[in-house]
Formats: C-alpha cells, structure tokens, sequence
C-alpha cells in the first residue's frame, strides 16, 4: 500500500474501482510528463450517479462530500496510469471542479475544496497543492451534484520502465 493510500486509510477513506467510461473518451490521458484525468462524477457507494442541485436540494456539506468522492475517484485513475504506482506522482497541478447548482448559489469553492482537502491530505501539500477552478453550472451529465477533472505530473522516465 502506498503512502497515499495508507494517508487515506487514516481518514477511513479507499480508493473505488475505476468505472469504465460511458461515451467515447478515456479515463485518462498521458502527454510527456502530465497526465489528464477525465471528469469524474460524484456516485453513491453502489456505484449509482449522485445526483442533485447545490442550494436546491443538497446542502453545501452534501456537496463538498460528493466533490471528495470525484477526488477518491481522480485517484484511482491516476493510480490506473501509473500502473499501481503513485510514488510517480510529482504534482498536482490542477484541479477543475463543477457543482451543479441553484442559480442564486455561491458556495462553489467551499464545495470544491471536497476535492482539494483530499488531494493535501492524501500527498502532502508539496505536492498535493494545486492551481484550481471552481464553477457553478445549470446541470452536469447524468445530474450529478458534482465533477471535477485533474492534471498531475509524474516520473515518465519511472512509468516507462515499468512497461
């Protein structure tokens, strides 16, 4: 087990499955030294959408929850594209997240930091501190309550070897 995953571990959270995607996309994508993880939606422990609307139907708290099951989400595929290996992580550079959300409501970075929290938590801020977006739409695929994408660098030299 990693240190990612034991940091985890110590908030009683694992790493979910990776789903597989739902339309013609990847989960993820590598270019030199960066990989780009797709959008990933907030789901219920069965794997089922977790939906809602942010100011309507779901409280900010239920939101930064669903935000923080993306960044459980984010993980596991960066996991996948590192081949079980998230020593290689360098950075997370970026994190973009999306709350579907009542049109009078303001509380997105609140909810966003769901994803930001974990990510410090689970690598530490050196590398776990990010340059982020957090914005509020009319409705998101499926009707999840939340999404969020992610760009981290990692030890290419050290994936190759591995293939």
């Amino acid at each position: 087990m990693s240190s990612v995953e034991n940091n985890l571990a110590k908030l009683n959270l694992t790493l979910p499955e990776v789903a597989a995607p739902v339309a013609k996309y990847v989960p993820f994508v590598i270019v030199g030294d960066t990989v780009y993880i797709s959008g990933q939606i907030s789901k219920n422990e069965d794997g089922s959408v977790l939906t809602g609307k942010a100011g309507a139907d779901k409280t900010t708290h239920a939101a930064k929850l669903a935000a923080q099951n993306c960044g459980l989400q984010i993980i596991a595929v960066l996991k996948q594209a590192c081949r079980g290996d998230l020593t290689l992580v360098k950075k997370c550079v970026r994190i973009g997240g999306f709350v579907n959300a009542a049109p009078d409501y303001a509380e997105q970075p609140e909810v966003i930091n769901g994803v930001s929290e974990l990510t410090v938590a689970a690598f530490g801020e050196e590398i776990g501190m990010h340059a982020r977006a957090a914005v509020g739409v009319g409705s998101l695929p499926r009707n999840a309550l939340v999404e969020a994408e992610a760009q981290f660098t990692i030890d290419r030299a050290a994936l190759d070897e591995k293939s």
